[in-house]
């Protein structure tokens, strides 16, 4: 996905997550491994409720792995 496209997915509802995803996109995924670039594509599909829980530990992490490693990485560096 180009990342023109991307950008535009990481305008969410809560200007909390814009923030979050669009530093993520910016700094991170250039380098991040393909298989960390397709599951934070995945996690655009996520609600905003969800992403911001999983993010603030207010919910149990996502059961695929790769997208749990994905909110870590906004947690820990975002």
């Amino acid at each position: 996905m180009e990342k023109a496209r991307l950008k535009w997915l990481c305008r969410r509802g809560m200007k909390e997550l814009d923030v979050l995803m669009e530093r993520y996109l910016e700094h991170r995924y250039d380098v991040a491994p393909e298989i960390e670039r397709e599951a934070f594509i995945a996690l655009m599909a996520a609600e905003d409720p969800d992403i911001w829980a999983w993010v603030m530990g207010f919910q149990e992490m996502p059961e695929q792995r790769e997208i749990a490693n994905v909110i870590e990485q906004l947690r820990v560096h975002y």
